[in-house]
């Protein structure tokens, strides 16, 4: 392969498998080798180097068009997101107070997200249907109380989300923000994974979304307020990071419920997640269905 290599999990022909997305189509990695059942044994082996090797002595299997993708960590043990992590995010608030010292943090469920290419799913139980967009990182190698100058070589790959978000679910109790967040099908990862090399790869990154074709979120990540190290740091003083957990870090100003009148999320949109040297991350929106 001669572009950045970007590893996807996928079901084709009735059958989850995982491979490389080349520009010429799909080379289907897993029964070469099946000591890695998912993306996350390959992870967890530091087997993804093994993976481009792989792809690069072979021609595509299936085109793209013939998959259907799936979230590319199919069975992360965590799914950590990060709230307010942006200058303008934060301001958003209203409350008078300065970016807090330490990173907002809530859990997904991995049913909670679809691949890329699917629709999205807008719940009966409420029209306050939000898009997030944000940057992923998986980790690669585990740890607990990792120090910052150590965090960056914790993680394996790159991904995008759009973490999206039932807005006055999140405001249901005092404190507490996962009802909303945690709709079957609501939000999405992917399209795939883009192995982490180095420390500039992550250093200024511009992500965008897109409803529409409409530019509504737009900035970099130069600007979050806590950077991938401190995210990493932060995180792994309380729970032990796992080869395969799923960091979102962030999403900028510029979401639905920010715009007066609110602009929700309807059947027929189309949100597209963008950042360089990653990808789009495509999704249209539909009601769930009885």
């Amino acid at each position: 392969m001669t572009e950045r290599p970007r590893f996807a999990t996928y079901t084709h022909a009735g059958k989850t498998s995982y491979g490389a997305v080349t520009a010429k189509g799909v080379v289907d990695l897993a029964p070469q080798f099946p000591q890695w059942p998912t993306l996350r044994e390959v992870i967890a082996a530091n087997g993804l180097a093994r993976l481009t090797e792989a792809a690069e002595q072979r021609a595509a299997d299936i085109s793209e068009a013939e998959i259907t993708y799936q979230i590319p960590i199919p069975a992360p043990e965590k799914l950590i997101c990060v709230g307010v992590n942006f200058p303008d995010r934060n301001e958003e608030y209203k409350d008078g107070q300065a970016a807090p010292g330490n990173p907002s943090l809530f859990i997904r469920f991995p049913r909670s997200f679809v691949g890329h290419g699917a629709a999205i799913v807008r719940p009966p139980e409420s029209p306050q249907f939000d898009y997030e967009g944000e940057i992923v990182i998986v980790i690669g190698k585990g740890g607990r109380r990792i120090a910052e100058r150590d965090a960056l070589n914790h993680i394996a790959a790159l991904s995008l989300c759009n973490e999206g978000t039932i807005r006055d679910w999140v405001r249901h109790a005092k404190f507490n923000v996962t009802q909303g967040k945690n709709f079957d099908a609501t939000g999405a990862i992917g399209p795939w994974l883009v192995p982490y090399t180095d420390e500039a790869q992550l250093a200024d990154i511009r992500l965008t979304t897109k409803v529409n074709g409409e530019l509504r979120q737009d900035d970099r990540t130069s600007r979050m307020i806590f950077g991938f190290r401190k995210l990493i740091s932060y995180i792994s003083t309380f729970t032990a990071l796992v080869p395969g957990d799923v960091i979102v870090t962030g999403t900028p100003t510029g979401a639905g419920a920010r715009f007066d009148p609110p602009r929700w999320l309807v059947p027929g949109d189309t949100v597209e997640v963008e950042a360089e040297g990653i990808g789009t991350l495509r999704n249209t929106v539909m009601d769930e269905q009885p």
